[in-house]
């Protein structure tokens, strides 16, 4: 019965995200781009793949063009599955699109406040988290004017390096807490494997925002309350996590937690070949491989969405290496299939 009437809506877009899936580079095309020597034979291995037809008029390629290009065809996919889609599902997708606006305006403040123009920080904005109100945001010329446009949790003259990661970090938290809500009022598969893709979401945060604060002027209270209110962590490893001093105590904390252990194995040393941020890049896309196991669910979208995200992270990272001559660190991506 779930099955009948999760198709009469949504089981065409299903089929269209599940074929999208089929195109993700596997491990031999990505064995083929490590053998590269410049970036047209990038470009040339790529011509048989879903990003050939918006690479083959290009006459001069770059790292920043294929970053480009890959993002661009992500989001023509998105948008397909967006303007077919019908509620419940387009409100899903909204909820999608709400990371990549948080990125945006902080991208919008953080320029501002080192002076850069604000029209050519709205170029880098990433499309999906384009606003309607965001061009406004292009009339500030200065933080106190662009402070006034967007938000009123701190005043103009507060705003630094650090308030700022605040501020994204306390509007992710609410992000997260409420899409974790929304994921969970549908009941069935899509609660159940949103509400693990998000609680490691939200531990990931939690863990980074710890790591990232020692050695600052972020106090351990302050610290506590930028983590969100859902995840395997919360509450109990939250609350050591805010009075942990070092990295050897947030390693305590995660080895009680099997899935999050590994994270920590092999990465403090000078010849670790993973970072953590690598371990977390793996384990996400596990996650996100598992939805594509289950059907009638949403989690399909957003595990797509991350999938393909990190495809792009995985390309620009091999043209990176070529272009600037570091083969020997070009198998560091993380592969997907």
């Amino acid at each position: 019965m779930e099955a009948l009437f999760f198709n009469a809506d949504d089981g065409y877009l299903e089929a269209v995200i599940r074929g999208y899936r089929s195109s993700i580079l596997n491990n031999t095309a990505y064995i083929n781009l490590t053998q590269c020597e410049t970036l047209e034979d990038v470009k040339l291995q790529l011509a048989a793949s879903d990003y050939g037809p918006l690479l083959q008029n290009e006459a001069h390629i770059s790292t920043s063009l294929l970053a480009q290009k890959c993002t661009e065809k992500l989001v023509q996919e998105f948008n397909y599955i967006r303007a077919h889609a019908v509620a419940p599902l387009s409100h899903f997708l909204d909820y999608l699109t709400y990371a990549y606006m948080i990125d945006n305006v902080i991208l919008l403040i953080t320029g501002t406040l080192h002076e850069r123009d604000t029209h050519e920080l709205l170029e880098r904005c990433h499309p999906l988290g384009v606003f309607e109100s965001m061009p406004a945001l292009c009339v500030a010329t200065n933080v106190a004017e662009l402070y006034n446009s967007v938000l009123d949790c701190l005043s103009a003259e507060d705003l630094d390096e650090m308030n700022i990661e605040i501020i994204r970090n306390t509007l992710y938290k609410a992000y997260l807490e409420d899409f974790y809500q929304f994921s969970l009022s549908f009941g069935g598969p899509t609660a159940e494997i949103m509400g693990e893709l998000l609680q490691f979401e939200a531990d990931r945060r939690s863990l980074n925002i710890t790591i990232n604060s020692f050695g600052t002027e972020l106090t351990k209270d302050d610290r506590a309350k930028l983590f969100p209110h859902i995840g395997r962590l919360y509450p109990e490893g939250n609350l050591r996590l805010a009075k942990s001093d070092d990295i050897d105590q947030v390693k305590a904390v995660c080895d009680v937690f099997l899935e999050y252990r590994q994270f920590f194995d092999g990465t403090t040393g000078t010849s670790a070949t993973k970072t953590l941020e690598d371990r977390f890049f793996e384990y996400e896309v596990h996650l996100n491989k598992k939805s594509f196991q289950q059907q009638f669910h949403y989690a399909l979208f957003y595990s797509f969405l991350k999938l393909k995200e990190q495809e792009v992270r995985n390309i620009v990272w091999v043209a990176e290496c070529i272009s600037q001559g570091q083969k020997e660190r070009i198998n560091n991506y993380i592969p997907i299939f």
